[in-house]
């Protein structure tokens, strides 16, 4: 892409356009995001002080009645005027500074880089570009990109506590934690009253591993501004981790009440969905769930469905629905568990759409012969989420449309509104028997151990392979292996230091091939390992189940069991992060059914 267009006419708000990409999955959103606004208030009044400078410029009077209108809020007017200068001079750069910041926060992402990069090709010694930039770039996802813009504006800002607290947060979020925290702690030293780089260290101590760490330093935060709502919504987030509920939920409510942007509201509501759920109040929980629906949450899915949005107030008999699977594939299949439901509500009349992710399909059609069912598309479009269900030709015979999480507000508005039903997904029965007569003899165990998300601080939720060292000792069983993705270091690990030999199940990806996966797990005597899309499966298809997982954590909703899969025994380290006094009872367990002789329906 030109740094700038060749042509006047390209200055038009309609060219400047952006083509559709391959989605990505949604960044888990952190309240220690990068720092300031688009053209914010001191960043507008050096931008001042530059044009004094242009006074001999026939466009100069047009870039400071943009800058007018934009210290004003009106974005509107303000890039029309910066277009108006373009017109005239097309390679004036603060005519392209002033219109990315104008469509960034009329939030035209995409128009918006497109002109900061004219801008910083032609000011690069404005380093405000760089930064705004850089914030655009992070909040799109492109962290990368924003690292490089941010290194920038600190190499001409050295003492900026902004710019040190804008890159910590891209280093972190690339886990990159020694890097982040060494950006941090000179600009702490040199601007100790300033609490967003105590909230920021926080956030990077958190994603490290560590949230009674963390706790600290939001507390640090607090104390130099007590009205800092996002580090009390961060404290309250390291106090849900560590299995403290109430003073999660008091640190939502109290970060709430504080003046905040729409987007840092709804960011709160979904963190207070989150709390609730964990605790036990579901109902209220999945009503702040709709949070994540709402135009203005930066992470926001736009569902393309040109039909009437379901309520729960909605009638379904005798209806058309379309069901939308959303977030990642372990829920979809999750919160699947209501679909049984769902079918019963739209009786023998009404007609069942579902659409979820590709590699889903044929599993869903075989679950659910009534319904007819198909994959979701998705895309990257302007910097935005997008997804649709192109199977469906004419959206007008629909009568409603949901997203799949939402129907839960009706259907499971507590743990008890989960039924005891031993799965809701049929494996394919020919591909079960297959697998049966291919295992290895004796007893099998099927294991997990991680998640490939890397996104956030998802990693903190999974032990360490080494420490499954108990279980994989127990003599007389044979473990499959139900990891997806690389995993050959580990399984080298077993076979040289324990001498266990990890059966790799042959010609299946386990990645890919998900319909397979379900039937591999069903034809197993147990599957074991945390919630991941894998268990996920196992548990969907009744599978015998056993779950690590972690205090506090939301699918237990408030009890100590896995309402959705109702067959699974839960295991639960004592506090966050101590996974070996719940890997010790696995092996214990496990241990006391091979000596009972203990069958289950997978083998019998």
């Amino acid at each position: 892409m030109p740094p700038h267009p060749a042509r006047k006419s390209a200055t038009s708000a309609t060219a400047l356009g952006f083509p559709e990409t391959t989605a990505v999955p949604t960044r888990p959103r952190m309240a220690g995001e990068t720092s300031g606004q688009a053209g914010s208030r001191d960043a507008l009044a050096r931008l001042t002080e530059a044009l004094q400078e242009l006074k001999a410029l026939s466009a100069q009077p047009l870039l400071q009645d943009a800058v007018q209108a934009l210290q004003a809020d009106d974005y509107q007017r303000g890039g029309d005027l910066a277009i108006k200068a373009l017109e005239l001079d097309e390679k004036n750069g603060f005519g392209w500074y002033l219109l990315a910041i104008a469509r960034e926060r009329a939030g035209d992402f995409a128009t918006s880089v497109r002109c900061y990069e004219s801008a910083l090709t032609l000011i690069p010694d404005h380093a405000e570009v760089a930064n705004d930039m850089g914030r655009l770039a992070y909040r799109m996802g492109m962290i990368e990109t924003a690292e490089k813009l941010f290194s920038h504006y600190v190499a001409s800002h050295p003492t900026s506590h902004e710019g040190a607290n804008n890159l910590a947060c891209t280093l972190r979020d690339q886990g990159r934690f020694a890097e982040a925290i060494d950006i941090l702690k000179p600009a702490i030293a040199a601007h100790p009253e300033h609490a967003l780089l105590w909230n920021t260290l926080g956030t990077v101590v958190g994603e490290e591993g560590d949230p009674q760490t963390s706790i600290t330093f939001f507390d640090e935060a607090l104390r130099h501004d007590a009205g800092f709502a996002k580090a009390r919504y961060n404290r309250g987030n390291a106090r849900l981790v560590l299995g403290d509920l109430g003073g999660a939920l008091d640190d939502c409510q109290t970060a709430l009440s504080g003046v905040m942007s729409e987007d840092e509201r709804l960011m709160m509501l979904l963190a207070r969905s989150t709390i609730r759920i964990a605790g036990g109040q579901v109902g209220e929980g999945w009503d702040d769930y709709e949070a994540r629906l709402e135009p203005k949450f930066a992470d926001v899915t736009h569902f393309m469905i040109d039909a009437p949005r379901w309520t729960p107030n909605s009638d379904l008999a005798g209806k058309t629905l379309l069901v939308m699977g959303e977030q990642g594939l372990g829920d979809e299949v999750m919160f699947a568990n209501l679909i049984p439901d769902v079918v019963a509500a739209l009786g023998p009349s009404g007609k069942l759409f579902i659409a979820v992710e590709p590699r889903l399909v044929t599993l869903f059609q075989r679950s659910f012969p009534g319904a007819t069912v198909g994959a979701h598309s998705t895309w990257n479009v302007d910097g935005h989420t997008v997804r649709g269900a192109p199977f469906i030709g004419d959206h007008g015979d629909l009568d409603l449309w949901a997203p799949v999480a939402s129907l839960l507000r009706r259907f499971r508005r507590s743990a008890d509104a989960y039924p005891a039903r031993e799965g809701f997904l049929t494996p394919d029965p020919e591909r079960v028997a297959w697998w049966r007569s291919q295992l290895p003899g004796g007893p099998v165990v099927g294991l997990l151990w991680k998640s490939l998300i890397k996104a956030g601080a998802r990693h903190r939720f999974y032990s360490p392979f080494e420490q499954w060292k108990p279980v994989l000792a127990i003599p007389g069983v044979t473990f499959i292996n139900l990891q997806y993705g690389d995993c050959g270091e580990e399984l080298e690990a077993a076979r040289r230091e324990l001498g266990v030999e990890i059966w790799q199940p042959p010609g299946v990806d386990l990645k890919q091939d998900l319909d397979d996966v379900a039937a591999l797990c069903c034809a197993l005597d147990l599957v074991m390992g945390p919630s991941n899309a894998s268990s996920c499966l196992a548990g969907a298809c009744g599978a015998p189940l056993w779950l690590l997982s972690t205090p506090g954590a939301w699918p237990l909703l408030g009890t100590r069991r896995y309402p959705w899969y109702p067959q699974a025994r839960v295991f639960l380290p004592p506090t966050f992060g101590q996974w070996e006094p719940a890997i010790a009872e696995i092996a214990q367990a496990l241990g006391e059914r091979l000596a009972a002789g203990t069958k289950t329906a997978g083998r019998d």
